[in-house]
Order: structure tokens, then sequence, then C-alpha cells
């Protein structure tokens, strides 16, 4: 049995701090208290911990997040450390206390199944989370500083930026990136066997070079070129960074978030997947999820990064009965489901900073969607940070007054949201023009 983090002393919520296990931040709504999932997998057991926590702590109502974690909402007051105790009893919480912000490491919920994977990187997985853990230098990285880990997953998400990543070229070798995602030119080639010394040196390279103020991979190479920077990196290793193959492609992805029965690669098996309306579940959903994982998988609950769930290793025989279950559960198992193309923030219901009610927004626009026969995939935003959303959507609704969005358009060209649109129009108007310019046909920017 795995220590449990020390409760002496932790983190004081700062108003602008991300959230974590060990340090709850205020929201309009309550505290948000955010638990990192080791690969994103939710055990049932974990899984009804989490709900009768938040029923009996909190506001019952859960998140979750684009980085395959989950968060507690409404938080409150005075419950702080009866939450966290809970937590941490059902071994929800880090191994050592002060690394819980650095565990931050997105892999294909589907990782192990995906017929497609060129390798099965849970095992690199948990190393590298050991490594994150018990290295006390690197500690000190910024809560927001992350890693992806691409085993080559059809069921994957790839236009995620992270501050580095690793795609597996085979089942022998990995593709490095930096600031980026496995969709970009990789700058080097390793053997697997020399992952963890390779990332453990070039995070420590990291810490050394930034200036407090470069907390994020791009800021460091803002300064220091990449190639500068693997140079460097290359006289801290004992073995050679190979360079990336010219003719690199990535495994062809899904281009909408799963929802429905998928093939496995294990025999007479599939995995079946979910979208949460708009993020979205509540502590007496989650509970019976967690009967549903026992009762037809695993006993497993795979958090995705499009804000859904994944179940795996279910008998194909019992598949469709499965997927009829979470639909009755209120969960999207339509790939047709207009709500699986939207993201929203939580907008100003509950977010200071928010100028808009975007969740309610949203859901009037999927309406809208849903009559016009329009599938496309937007991010609701109430103010510029970009919160629900780590990639640029193919379109942006940016809140302008709490009735009127400024539309974007993603595009090569244009940096950030992309190329502006419309300046202000309101979320009927919104859905007229997808209704207008974007058929049910039309593929994304």
């Amino acid at each position: 049995m795995r220590d449990r983090p020390t409760r002496v002393h932790f983190p004081v919520p700062r108003h602008s701090a991300c959230p974590g296990l060990l340090r709850i931040v205020p929201a309009l709504d309550g505290g948000i208290c955010r638990i990192k999932l080791p690969g994103g997998v939710l055990r049932s057991a974990q899984a009804r911990a989490i709900a009768e926590a938040a029923r009996q702590h909190a506001s019952g109502m859960l998140e979750l997040t684009n980085r395959s974690n989950l968060q507690i909402r409404g938080v409150l007051p005075s419950q702080e450390s009866a939450l966290i105790d809970a937590l941490l009893s059902a071994d929800l919480g880090p191994r050592v206390a002060a690394a819980d912000d650095v565990r931050n490491l997105l892999l294909s919920p589907a990782a192990g199944l995906d017929p497609q994977a060129r390798m099965d990187v849970h095992p690199l997985a948990d190393q590298l989370l050991d490594l994150l853990q018990d290295t006390p230098a690197l500690h000190a990285l910024s809560a927001k500083f992350a890693l992806q880990l691409d085993g080559g997953e059809a069921l994957a998400m790839r236009e995620h930026p992270h501050d580095l990543w690793l795609a597996a070229e085979d089942d022998q070798h990995l593709l490095l990136g930096l600031a980026g995602c496995p969709v970009d030119t990789p700058l080097a080639r390793i053997d697997v066997t020399q992952t963890i010394e390779l990332v453990r040196q070039l995070l420590l390279l990291f810490l050394e070079l930034a200036t407090p103020e470069q907390t994020r991979m791009r800021q460091l190479l803002a300064q220091i070129p990449a190639r500068e920077l693997l140079q460097r990196l290359q006289t801290r290793l004992d073995f050679t960074l190979q360079p990336a193959p010219s003719n690199w492609q990535a495994v062809a992805v899904i281009n909408r978030p799963p929802a429905g029965i998928y093939p496995q690669a294990q025999s007479d098996l599939c995995m079946v997947a979910a979208g949460a309306r708009l993020g979205r579940l509540y502590a007496e959903q989650l509970l019976v999820l967690a009967d549903l994982s026992e009762r037809h998988g695993d006993s497993e609950l795979r958090l995705t990064p499009w804000q859904g769930l994944l179940l795996g290793n279910i008998p194909t025989a019992r598949a469709a009965e499965l997927l009829a279950a979470l639909n009755t559960l209120g969960l999207l198992t339509h790939a047709d489901e207009p709500l699986l193309g939207l993201v929203a923030c939580t907008g100003s219901a509950a977010c200071a900073r928010g100028l808009a009610d975007s969740k309610q927004h949203a859901l009037h626009l999927a309406e809208l969607l849903r009559a016009s026969g329009a599938r496309p995939q937007v991010h609701l935003s109430a103010c510029p940070r970009s919160c629900a959303s780590a990639r640029v959507q193919p379109y942006t609704l940016l809140a302008s007054t709490p009735e009127h969005y400024q539309l974007y358009q993603r595009t090569p060209e244009a940096p950030g949201f992309g190329r502006l649109l419309v300046p202000a129009m309101t979320i009927d108007e919104a859905g007229a023009w997808f209704a207008r310019h974007h058929s049910a046909g039309t593929p994304d920017a």
C-alpha cells in the first residue's frame, strides 16, 4: 500500500492558481477540486468515492476536463479538508504531496486497446509518472506544464498542444517534439528504453535554463531555438539522439469526439464511448457508471480529452446493451449529436471573468444545430482565456457582451482563435450562420 501524502500542510488557494486535489480554488459556485487521474483511468471503487464525496462535501456536480481529468465543483465552505481526506482515502491523490501539480501526462483513452496502436504505452506512462513524482527537482514545474505520450491510436487527441510530446514510430522507437503535438514535425528519435532518462534530463535542463517568467516550453524556445536546446541536451545524455524521419506521418484519427461502439485489438471485445453534456456529470450518474463498468467491462472508466468517457474490454455481444444504458443515463451516444461538437467553459454563471452564460448558450446553439442539420465543431468561450479547450477548435464564439459573441474560424495563417468572421452576433444569429455556411456534410476547417 502506497503512502498517503501528508496533510500537515498543503498549498493555500490562490485566485490565479490551477485547481488540484490538495489546492481547492474558489469560484462563484464554490470551490473547485481537480483530481488528476493516471492515464485518465478511474476505477469503479474510486468513482463511487468521488460521487459520495461530491454529494457530501460539494454540489454533486462534476466536470470532465480536456486533459482527461475530473474536477468537483461547488465545494462547500469549511468542507475542503474533509473532501481532501475522502479523496486521499480512495487512493486518488499523489504518492508525494508536492507532486500533485506536475502529474500532467496525456494518453489516448484507448491506450492498450486500440487496434491501430503501434505500442501499448501504459507501462511507459507509469514510469513517466513515477519520474515526475519521485524527482523533487521536477516539482518546480508549472502546474500547466504537460507531457503527451502517443501510442499511435486512432482514438486520440493529437491537436492538443503539450510542452513535450512523444509519439510511437513503431513498438521500439519514439519520436520527440517540443511545444506542440504529434501532428507536428518531430525533432529527434530515440529507443523506447532511453525514454525516462531523456525526459529526466530534458525537464531538468528546462528548469535550469528557464527564467521564472518562462513557465512553458514555448516561452523558452522563443529565446533558445529547439535545435540549440537539443544540442545542450545531448551533452547530458550517454546515448545519441537519432535524427527524426523526414517522412513522419501520424496514424489517422477520428475527426469528431467519439461516441458509439469501436473495435478493440483483443478478440471478441470492443470499446464503448460516450460524451458528457458539455463536459458535466452529476454524482448520481457517476455511481451508475461505476455499476455499468463492473457489469459489462473491466471495472474501469477511461476519461477522454473530449470531455467524455470510454469503457473498454466490453464483450462484443453486450456492447449495444451498454450503449443503450449510457444513453438512458443522459450521455451522448450518437455520433450525429450536435452537443458532441460543442465545447463551452463554465461561463458567467460560475466564473467571475465570464462575460456570458456560455453553457446555457451552448445548449441553445445545439437546439438550433439539431434543427438545421449543421454539425460544426465550436468552442464557446466567455472570456479570452480559453479554459475549456486546450486546442483551437475549427470555430470559436468569443463573448463580447452577455448576449453577443465574436465568431472566429481557425486558419493556418492567423494566430490565436484564427480569422474574425463576424464581430458581433447573438446565439440565434450564430445558429443561422452555421445553417447557411456549414451543412451536415461540410468538413470543419
